[in-house]
C-alpha cells in the first residue's frame, strides 16, 4: 500500500477510455491539490442556467448543505425546483446569482457565454466559476466551432475574462449526474481542468460533497472531455 493510501488520500494517476486504454499521467501539483481539500461549511452558489443540468447539479449542492440561488429570467419558474431543495435553495435573477454567489455555475448554451461574460464582467471579477457549458456546433454555430478548434478551455477564459475559470461538472449529461451522485462502491470521476490551484481545491470539494471524486488536470485539456473530446461522456476510473 502506498503513503497515499495509508493517509487516506485516492492516488490519480490516470485517465482511462475504458479498460486497457492508454493511462495519462497527472502531474504531482495537481495531485497535491486534492490532497488539500478546502476549507469546510456551506458555500453560497450562484447557478446560471437552471436548466437540467444546471437543476441537476445544484440540487445535489443544495442537498449536501450549501446555499443556492438558481437564477433565470423568469425566476417565478423556478419555484418548483426551489422548493423541493428548501431551505437551501433560492430562485433570483442572474444578476442577483451572480452577487449572491461565492462560487458561480455556468451551464448555459455556449453561444450564450460570450454575452454572458460581457453583461456580467465586474459582478464576475475575481470569482470563481465553474463552467460546464459545452460547445456544440449543431446548437451553438461558430462559436462552437471556434472553442472546438481552439480548445473549450481557452475559448471559455476568453469568453470570462477575471475569473477563476474551471471547467466542471460538463463531462456527463444531466440524468448520469443525478444517477451516479453518492453511488456505492468508487465513485463516478468528475473531470476538472483549471490552472488555478486553489479554484481547483474548492471545485475539488464541490465535486465531493455532490456525491463524486473529482480528477484535475490542466486547463489546456479540458476539449479531451467537452464535444467532441475522446474522454466526454466517459467514465474515469479513480485509483
Amino acid at each position: 500500500m502506498s503513503e497515499h493510501e495509508k493517509r487516506g488520500v485516492p492516488r490519480r494517476a490516470f485517465l482511462g477510455l475504458a479498460a486497457g486504454a492508454a493511462a495519462l499521467s497527472l502531474s504531482a501539483t495537481l495531485e497535491r491539490v486534492l490532497a488539500q481539500p478546502a476549507a469546510g461549511g456551506s458555500m453560497k452558489i450562484g447557478v446560471i442556467g437552471s436548466g437540467r443540468l444546471g437543476g441537476a447539479v445544484g440540487g445535489l449542492l443544495a442537498k449536501a448543505g450549501h446555499q443556492v440561488m438558481f437564477s433565470s429570467r423568469h425566476p417565478d419558474e423556478l419555484k418548483g425546483l426551489v422548493d423541493g431543495l428548501a431551505p437551501n435553495a433560492r430562485a433570483g435573477t442572474v444578476e442577483q446569482a451572480v452577487a449572491f454567489g461565492a462560487v458561480i455555475l455556468v451551464a448555459v448554451p455556449y453561444a450564450a457565454l460570450p454575452q454572458l461574460g460581457k453583461d456580467n464582467a465586474k459582478g464576475l471579477a475575481g470569482k470563481i466559476v465553474l463552467d460546464a457549458s459545452n460547445p456544440v456546433i449543431g446548437r451553438d454555430g461558430d462559436i462552437a466551432k471556434a472553442a472546438q478548434e481552439k480548445g473549450v478551455g481557452e475559448a471559455s477564459r476568453d469568453h470570462l475574462p477575471g475569473t477563476r475559470l474551471v471547467r466542471a461538472f460538463n463531462s456527463f449529461g444531466a440524468g448520469k449526474f443525478a444517477q451516479e451522485a453518492h453511488r456505492a462502491g468508487e465513485k463516478l470521476g468528475v473531470p476538472l481542468a483549471s490552472d488555478d490551484a486553489e479554484a481547483l481545491k474548492v471545485a475539488a470539494r464541490l465535486v465531493r460533497d455532490a456525491g463524486f471524486e473529482p480528477v484535475a488536470v490542466p486547463l489546456a485539456r479540458a476539449r479531451e472531455f467537452a464535444p467532441p473530446g475522446p474522454l466526454f461522456t466517459k467514465a474515469l476510473p479513480v485509483s
